[in-house]
């Protein structure tokens, strides 16, 4: 286990919160779930199709009923929605009657990300549901033994203004996770308008719209990888840069980058990826691959505990 994620469990154990692991048929969430409870790491809360309370799942489709009314669902309709562990579990947390959520091992991300938006509360002050993966990885160019990938899930081509949402999203997870200052580079072919192209003006326009909001952190852009992340050749690029050469928060143009990344990075870096970490909702939820293991289950619920701590959620 690399030190950033001893730390990340360390910190969920000071404050254990319920977290909703909704495909608990799975031996992979069985064995995290037992070293979860064992280790005091959360208070789980397994669901699955056979343990669903009938009484608890007409009262959810009565809520849920009421949030979609434009939909005109039947109270019939509502039910069968929330006869659907992911639903069901995101009803829970939406009711204050769990912290935060872990699914993905067996649902696609797209079912997670819908059970998401349609029960979870959106963060007004993000406004969208984007994603991030924490790279935990041994290298120079990640002193602090992290870097922060965005968004390598959810909007494949996002606007300047989405973009600049998704790099202040990434932003407040990284600080709120790890109690560091984020360095938030807007990453592109170009640094600093040494080619000129519609989707390096996406990437300005995205980094002067972020700069436009009381950030509390830096952020630069549009910087090559190499800038971002090399003090060496930031010197011999660009002057005058808090960001260059010392990033920690790298967000992509678009998904088939940032997804290409972050699998490169697992790969040829060693590095553990957790995630896609959900952002953009009150309530924090994490996707797994279905590819996971139970390590990964583990890791990703350390992390939605520290997110829930921070956002208030019960003692």
């Amino acid at each position: 286990m690399s030190n950033v994620i001893e730390k990340i469990h360390e910190k969920a154990k000071k404050n254990p919160k319920r977290i909703v692991f909704p495909e608990g048929g799975d031996i992979r969430v069985k064995e995290a779930v037992e070293y979860i409870k064992t280790n005091k790491i959360a208070y789980p809360i397994v669901i699955d199709r056979d343990n669903i309370d009938p009484a608890k799942r007409d009262k959810f489709a009565e809520i849920y009923q009421e949030l979609k009314k434009h939909k005109n669902y039947t109270i019939e309709q509502a039910r069968e929605i929330m006869s659907e562990p992911l639903y069901y579990g995101a009803m829970l947390i939406r009711t204050g009657q769990a912290d935060g959520f872990v699914g993905g091992a067996v649902e696609t991300t797209a079912n997670v990300l819908k059970a998401s938006i349609n029960c979870l509360d959106i963060d007004k002050d993000i406004g969208l549901i984007t994603s991030c993966f924490l790279m935990s990885l041994d290298s120079k160019y990640a002193p602090d033994g992290f870097l922060v990938y965005a968004d390598c899930g959810v909007i494949p081509q996002p606007s300047p203004s989405q973009l600049s949402r998704i790099a202040i999203a990434a932003a407040k997870f990284t600080r709120d996770l790890l109690d560091v200052k984020p360095r938030v580079a807007l990453l592109s072919f170009s640094t600093k308008g040494s080619a000129v192209t519609r989707c390096v003006e996406k990437t300005q326009e995205a980094v002067a719209l972020a700069q436009n909001n009381e950030l509390g952190f830096d952020i630069d852009g549009e910087l090559q990888v190499d800038a971002a992340l090399v003090p060496e050749v930031a010197k011999k690029k660009l002057k005058d840069s808090k960001v260059a050469g010392a990033a920690n928060v790298l967000i992509f143009p678009n998904l088939e980058a940032g997804n290409i990344a972050y699998k490169l990075t697992e790969r040829l870096a060693c590095a553990r990826a957790l995630g896609p970490l959900i952002l953009g909702t009150v309530q924090p939820c994490s996707d797994l691959s279905r590819g996971c293991n139970a390590q990964d289950i583990i890791d990703c619920t350390a992390v939605t505990v520290v997110r829930a701590q921070k956002t208030g959620a019960s003692e």
